[in-house]
């Protein structure tokens, strides 16, 4: 009998810093499987940490750590000139901030998903990449590292498999793909879907067909084992919710990877 698909629906988590808010995570996280929790580096300050730790908890939502590169004035989406020396550092104290929260909330670290312009340096850069993939490796080598989907994250799993780590395949429904398998860029027409049911029909295509239709028209395979709602994006919660119930009654089975 053949087993039935299964998927996590994630999405980036706790991005609110000071007075200043970024998305509705009270609204989202019933709709995901698990989240990507800011490490207080891009975005995230101790007291949103902790709180979004406990509403993780609280609904019943794996926690991931999301470090980024150290620019909360960019939202961590400039890319950075820093050395694989400075690069592990930064992200192994990033996962150790969070540890200080997961801690006495009594929940473990799930995975571990770079953020930003850290994420679109370590596609391309293995050498970048292999520094991140240790510092994972270092501070818990059972910690999955999840990297980019399809062709275009072949370097982030070539790091993971070489320091020990088990790579989780990711895509993002809501957002366009270019035919190498790379996400388009943001600002360029068509980036960013918005349309809920768009975004969900992407999805079921993802997961049921392991495939996506690129900004040219051609057809990118794509295994996954996770997919990614944006929570900065307009109408998020929406957007998780029809996903969700669009890949229920496609007969797949919604659960942390």
């Amino acid at each position: 009998m053949r087993e039935p698909l299964t998927i996590d629906i994630n999405a980036d988590a706790g991005e609110s810093y000071g007075l200043w808010r970024m998305g509705a995570d009270e609204q989202l996280f019933p709709s995901l499987t698990s989240v990507n929790v800011a490490c207080g580096f891009h975005a995230g300050d101790p007291v949103v940490m902790r709180r979004t730790v406990e509403l993780a908890r609280a609904n019943g939502v794996a926690v991931g750590a999301h470090p980024g590169f150290p620019d909360t004035g960019g939202f961590g989406r400039r890319d950075l000139a820093m050395t694989g020396d400075e690069l592990y550092a930064a992200v192994l104290y990033q996962l150790g901030a969070l540890e200080a929260f997961l801690r006495p909330a009594g929940v473990r670290l799930h995975h571990v998903k770079p953020h930003g312009a850290l994420h679109h340096r370590i596609v391309r850069d293995e050498a970048a990449s292999d520094a991140v993939a240790r510092a994972v490796r270092d501070f818990d080598p059972e910690v999955p590292f999840v990297v980019l989907a399809g062709p275009a994250g072949a370097g982030m799993r070539r790091s993971a498999q070489r320091h020990g780590l088990r790579s989780v395949l990711e895509a993002f429904p809501d957002r366009a793909y270019l035919a190498d398998g790379r996400l388009a860029p943001r600002g360029t027409e068509g980036a960013i879907v918005t349309d809920p049911g768009a975004v969900a029909s992407r999805a079921v295509r993802m997961v049921t067909q392991g495939e996506v239709v690129a900004t040219d028209g051609t057809v990118t395979a794509l295994e996954v084992d996770t997919l990614c709602i944006h929570g900065d994006n307009p109408g998020s919660h929406e957007i998780a919710r029809a996903v969700h119930e669009a890949l229920t009654a496609a007969g797949v089975d919604v659960t942390a990877f």
